[in-house]
């Protein structure tokens, strides 16, 4: 023998399966917009490649890349790089850029640019032409006003735009507001 639930059971129990229903929509749709919203942050939040450089670059260089100016040019006979701190009497930095950079020159000499390397990665342009230099280019390092500098000079032509891609590469990777110039 069979009984049936009275309406109002019958109503009840479907007005709870509608809630229910609903509930699980409104989680379903919540984590959604939760996951879209994470995705949306974590696409928002990826690092430029002048922050990934800047980061790798602190790790390298001694000195704080934001109380220091970095400047890459091209020359007729080479290419010159020059680092100098923002304020001429911050003898920290002045004394830390002196010391990487006269490091810097002599192993830029024997063909080591590791650090660039570390920085920029190994495919940055003129890095592999510059690498086998050694003996090829003569490398002079100079203290100036609140800094120094390293000037490259070469006749030979391959090394002279590999030279020229390098300082390209450099200014493209770091930008302007970078703590480089």
């Amino acid at each position: 023998m069979t009984t049936d639930a009275p309406s109002d059971v019958v109503a009840e129990r479907t007005h709870q399966r509608r809630l229910l229903i609903g509930g699980v929509v409104a989680a379903v749709l919540l984590a959604g917009g939760a996951v879209t919203a994470l995705v949306v942050t974590q696409r928002h939040h990826t690092p430029t490649r002048q922050e990934i450089v800047a980061q790798r670059g602190a790790s390298v260089m001694p000195f704080d890349l934001n109380a220091t100016s970095h400047q890459f040019e091209s020359t007729p006979t080479g290419a010159v790089e020059t680092v100098t701190a923002n304020r001429a009497d911050d003898t920290t930095q002045v004394d830390l850029i002196r010391r990487h950079l006269a490091g810097e020159a002599k192993r830029f000499e024997t063909g080591d640019y590791g650090d660039p390397a570390a920085i920029h990665g190994d495919n940055m342009p003129g890095l592999a032409v510059l690498k086998q230099s050694a003996g090829r280019i003569t490398v002079t390092y100079t203290e100036r006003r609140a800094g120094a500098t390293i000037t490259f000079t070469t006749t030979d032509p391959a090394l002279h735009s590999a030279l020229a891609d390098w300082v390209m590469a450099q200014n493209m990777d770091h930008g302007a507001g970078m703590g480089h110039g």
